[in-house]
């Protein structure tokens, strides 16, 4: 895929940064302090205190407040200008004078921007490539930034097969559709994905706990998330030992891996440069 169907499908591309403005108006300190154990908790450290961290497809900014918080040195960058704005909010409401917080508009796919930025501790690119048109080229970019001795932290959309190829016609049908019609798209998505939960929740006398509680889930929100998944396009997915198999390639150990069990969500993955990578 050229570079011109890799980025020029605006009427296709769904507009993050607008869904995580939303988010944002709610956001509290539960939801910070979640974010940042989860973070810790699967690179397996207890604070990046001396480290540096770089945030690929920063979005709402979340992810890197929470780096900033457990002491790194942070680089966010989105190829969103309204994911931009977002994390930039989030610094000037929580660490406006922080010259160890750097935020920028950037691409991923640029390989000449990425040279620009050198390599760090802390690589993180959580549920972003995989909407960049070009996955694994993103891939492979980004897992030159990573320090001999760090660590790279994915998650990539697992690839379910025939059901990842209808909700890809689903997300391409929302983002074509006006705005005001969208709903015929995700109320039915909506039924879909969380029309069981509800219903346990109800016959166990907890209406709505699992919706309730989701900021439990790395600090995020049920309807955030939920359109996310359902507007986000472009969408790739991959099988788990696609992506192990590509970064041993690169000269990566895997350390940790936290899967969807199969479902339509993320597996999380977190790799360290072996023995002897450049």
């Amino acid at each position: 895929m050229n570079k011109k169907n890799q980025r020029d499908q605006t009427d296709q591309r769904f507009q993050f940064g607008k869904n995580w403005e939303k988010f944002l108006v709610g956001l509290d300190d539960i939801q910070i302090t979640e974010s940042e154990r989860a973070l810790l908790e699967m690179v397996g450290v207890d604070s990046f205190s001396g480290k540096t961290f770089l945030d690929i497809g920063s979005g709402s900014g979340l992810s890197s407040l929470a780096a900033k918080r457990s002491g790194a040195k942070v680089y966010s960058f989105d190829y969103d200008p309204y994911s931009v704005g977002c994390t930039k909010e989030l610094k000037q409401r929580f660490s406006p004078d922080d010259s160890g917080w750097i935020i920028e508009q950037g691409d991923v796919l640029n390989q000449g921007y990425l040279n620009s930025l050198g390599k760090f501790d802390i690589v993180y690119s959580w549920g972003v490539v995989h909407h960049t048109g070009a996955m694994w080229k993103a891939l492979d970019n980004l897992s030159n930034l990573v320090s001999p001795s760090g660590r790279l932290f994915i998650a990539i959309y697992n690839d379910q097969g025939r059901a990842s190829r209808r909700w890809k016609k689903i997300k391409r049908m929302y983002n074509h559709l006006p705005r005001g019609l969208r709903f015929v798209v995700w109320l039915p998505a909506l039924v879909r994905l969380w029309g069981p939960t509800v219903v346990v929740d109800f016959l166990n006398a907890k209406p709505f706990h699992t919706w309730k509680n989701y900021g439990t889930n790395r600090g995020m929100s049920a309807w955030t998330d939920f359109i996310d998944w359902v507007g986000g396009y472009p969408f790739e997915v991959a099988k788990p030992e696609e992506i192990f198999a590509f970064f041993r390639k690169h000269g990566f150990v895997l350390e940790k891996l936290k899967t969807c069990a199969g479902g339509h969500g993320c597996n999380e993955f977190v790799f360290s440069k072996s023995i002897g990578s450049k």
